[in-house]
């Protein structure tokens, strides 16, 4: 999970039109993304359903890239053997959701996938900082998680130079996500402060065509 040369891009596809999902993850996909996210969300740990492991399983019979799940829910934990069996490759679970996080990282590298911690924007960075020996994935919420379409917290840029730095010093591979609000605009700044993957919801699926949306949020 080394950085490598340019950011990678991972539509995600609660923006997408679920009437015609497999339709969009090909379209994607074949407009050059490099993952495809899927937010998982139960009404309680965020204010919004979405979608659990049948659709990601749905989505595995599509896709020929990883699924970066992002498990937005509360006891996280008896799920991860489920998202799994789905297909997941990366899985992301929140700090606050899961008491015990380096069992759960440590479990999660076990049944073959990535493990990610994703990071609400009020979240401090040390509640990562003794776990990074576990961590393939570090997400940083740049807005408020429940809902597809908010706007950037530019406030958060700070968090992600530190971030950046905390992952750098540490010496382990790890990527440095962003989820909430990237767009063109936002795009070079993350780009600025050493992000390696960007989520985007709206800028992707709601910015037709998908490939010229992809390249714009490489910055060419």
């Amino acid at each position: 999970m080394a950085r490598k040369a340019g950011v990678l891009i991972s539509p995600s596809i609660l923006s997408a039109d679920f009437t015609c999902l497999g339709e969009e993850i090909k379209a994607v996909q074949d407009s050059g993304a490099d993952w495809l996210h899927v937010d998982v969300m139960d009404g309680a740990f965020v204010p919004n359903i979405t979608i659990g492991p049948l659709v990601v399983s749905a989505a595995r019979r599509v896709a020929d890239i990883p699924l970066d799940v992002h498990l937005m829910i509360n006891n996280a934990d008896i799920f991860l053997e489920d998202f799994q069996q789905a297909g997941a490759n990366i899985l992301a679970v929140h700090p606050e959701a899961c008491p015990h996080l380096h069992r759960t990282l440590t479990r999660i590298r076990e049944l073959g996938m990535k493990a990610g911690a994703a990071l609400n924007p009020s979240t401090p960075l040390c509640c990562v900082e003794n776990v990074l020996g576990e961590l393939d994935v570090l997400m940083l919420m740049t807005v408020n998680p429940g809902f597809g379409g908010q706007s950037f917290i530019r406030t958060m840029l700070p968090k992600v130079r530190a971030a950046r730095k905390m992952i750098d010093s540490s010496g382990f591979d790890i990527l440095l996500e962003i989820d909430g609000g990237v767009s063109p605009k936002t795009a070079p700044y993350l780009l600025n402060e050493g992000a390696d993957v960007f989520v985007a919801g709206s800028a992707v699926f709601g910015a037709p065509p998908y490939g010229d949306a992809i390249r714009a949020l490489r910055g060419h």
